[in-house]
């Protein structure tokens, strides 16, 4: 079984190339952190998005997006796990890889896993070079203020970028009392608030919003002077990120109440295969134009060694 030969990502047929204007960067260029940092003080949104394979790579790059985050949430979306804590470290730096083959443009960050970061500085910091070494980020993101902020610092001091996650925070969400909103009273609110800016201070160059009430946002949002990301926390981040197989339909699974579809490609996969399946049991596929031929001399040839070798009883005796 073979593919087509891979062609260098771009933009679909039709559509522009990104510009300066589009996505900060020249044309060639490489979204940064400084460009991120820009963006920020410019008011201009930031646009992230998951990605988890060398494909979803491609579609990132293509359609113009300033950050792209190779999230634990794939342990769900493309491995099949219950939840995010499975998936292990070899698993997250293999997809991280994959992901940055299909991109140039967008600032690559990779998810720290649960486990990978939480026992000390010094595993944390060799976690996140594993994800800078063998996969090519630029960059990775950890959950949790608390002790997390202080393996940020360690990461950070290391000379690698690191972006923190507030709110609902997937790893532990048990503890959190499932995958529902945080922060709705003012005491959890305060939490939340601590935490984001606690990973400010340890040096995260960005961090996550997820799952909090908008009023809490906008409360947290003028004592930020790093870019925040939002998921599920109202329209008054700096950015906004969510999940691949979410915004396009490819994931199956429960859907969070801020995620908006905007695309149905798994009913369309779904469709796609179905009408080969049919294709194949009434021998519609393939046809003609599918298949490869030889010269009627070469093919009356090989009838003639084939009806020879028979013959002699050394093929299919």
């Amino acid at each position: 079984m073979s593919s087509a030969p891979r062609t260098p990502p771009g933009p679909p047929e039709g559509a522009a190339p990104p510009t300066r204007d589009s996505r900060g960067t020249k044309p060639g260029g490489r979204v940064t952190l400084s460009v991120l940092t820009e963006r920020k003080a410019l008011g201009e949104p930031i646009v992230m998005v998951t990605a988890y394979d060398f494909p979803s790579g491609q579609v990132a790059e293509a359609a113009g997006v300033d950050v792209v985050l190779v999230g634990d949430s794939a342990a769900m979306t493309v491995l099949g796990y219950p939840s995010t804590v499975p998936v292990t470290l070899d698993e997250m730096v293999m997809l991280a890889g994959a992901v940055r083959r299909g991109l140039t443009t967008p600032l690559l960050i990779g998810d720290l896993p649960f486990g990978s970061y939480e026992g000390s500085n010094e595993r944390a910091v060799a976690s996140a070079q594993r994800f800078v070494k063998e996969a090519g980020c630029d960059a990775v993101k950890l959950e949790r203020g608390g002790q997390s902020a202080e393996r940020a610092a360690a990461i950070a001091a290391a000379g690698i970028p690191v972006m923190g996650h507030v709110g609902l925070t997937p790893q532990t969400a048990t503890a959190l009392g499932g995958y529902r909103s945080q922060g709705r009273t003012a005491e959890r609110a305060l939490e939340v608030a601590r935490d984001a800016e606690a990973l400010q201070e340890a040096g995260c160059f960005a961090v996550v919003f997820e799952a909090i009430p908008s009023d809490v946002t906008d409360v947290i949002m003028p004592g930020m002077e790093i870019p925040v990301i939002g998921i599920g926390a109202g329209p008054a981040t700096d950015g906004q990120v969510l999940v691949f197989h979410d915004l396009l339909g490819i994931y199956d699974g429960h859907a969070a109440r801020f995620v908006k579809r905007y695309a149905a490609i798994r009913e369309e996969m779904v469709a796609g295969v179905a009408e080969y399946a049919r294709d194949v049991r009434e021998r519609r596929y393939p046809e003609p134009g599918h298949g490869y031929t030889m010269a009627p001399d070469e093919a009356e040839r090989l009838r003639e060694l084939v009806d020879r070798e028979r013959q002699a009883a050394t093929l299919w005796p």
